[in-house]
């Protein structure tokens, strides 16, 4: 049974609910059922891994108690954690997440690395974030670029109020948010550079998804409801309105003959240095263009 402040009068030490949950999640068939229970612990005590073992010996009060079984409860349902405790680490960032927006990935980093080894960090630079969701990757930049001035759009307003809060919340003010749909309404001025992680997953895997994400993940956000290649395609078309001359185009791409496909879209006459660059795991998941 979950342990809860009601149904036992046992007291629950740190150990105890590491030792239990692990338990608990390997009998409901999760693949690292240890670091589900840690990272829901962590959360709750407010601190690390190690100081987890370090504080192995506290007990658990009782609201706390309360708050671990709604929350294995939710995990239990394959609920993300990142959507539980209503956070996500990203780039050095604590970002505020909801339902409402995708859950920022490891691999999305690989954008913020590419374009700041591509363009340097000093320079007076505009830069769009089209599908800005949480903000991840515009407040990444505005965090690494301080002489940037950056827009991220996105056609929720949901997911722009939660980016406009993480923007308060950590303080980077060379950042702004605004809802645009790409596809109805026309991008004003120009840019320097364009970053976007676009909805890339062909409709017809959006099944084969874990539950995690395909259960809880806004849809929008996952796939263009076709090919995967609508938003490429889009970008490419205005490229020429949007970003200025010599001006450069970083987009995350997805796996297997996606990367190759969304490529072969940017492989002409309007593009230069059209490039594919590997993520951390050797996967090809960035592609770079610049504008002549």
């Amino acid at each position: 049974m979950i342990p809860t402040a009601r149904n036992s009068q046992k007291i629950w030490r740190v150990i105890d609910l590491i030792k239990w949950g692990e338990q608990y999640f390997s009998d409901n068939d999760f693949d690292n059922p240890r670091k589900e229970i840690e990272l829901l612990l962590q959360d709750i005590l407010e601190c690390s891994r190690v100081d987890l073992y370090l504080r192995f010996e506290e007990t658990i009060a009782k609201l706390q108690l309360v708050k671990l079984r709604e929350w294995v409860q939710r995990r239990k349902n394959r609920e993300p954690i990142q959507y539980i405790t209503g956070k996500a680490g990203f780039y050095n960032l604590i970002l505020k997440v909801t339902p409402d927006v995708l859950i920022p990935r490891p691999e999305s980093e690989k954008l913020i690395d590419v374009l700041i080894e591509t363009i340097g960090k000093n320079k007076n630079i505009s830069i769009l974030d089209i599908g800005t969701g949480s903000g991840c990757l515009a407040l990444a930049l505005g965090q690494e670029l301080p002489n940037a001035k950056i827009t991220g759009i996105d056609n929720s307003i949901k997911a722009i109020e939660v980016a406009q809060l993480n923007a308060k919340t950590l303080k980077i003010g060379n950042v702004i948010f605004s809802q645009l749909d790409l596809f109805k309404n026309r991008i004003e001025g120009k840019y320097d550079v364009v970053i976007s992680n676009p909805p890339y997953i062909p409709q017809k895997e959006i099944e084969s998804l874990m539950p995690d994400v395909k259960n809880f993940e806004p849809n929008s956000a996952l796939t263009d409801s076709a090919n995967g290649l609508i938003f490429y395609h889009k970008i490419s078309e205005i490229s020429k309105k949007i970003i200025n001359l010599k001006g450069w185009l970083f987009l995350e791409v997805g796996l297997g003959e996606h990367p190759k496909k969304a490529m072969q879209i940017f492989s002409n006459d309007k593009f230069k240095n059209v490039e594919l660059i590997k993520d951390y795991n050797s996967d090809d998941r960035v592609l770079i263009a610049q504008v002549v």
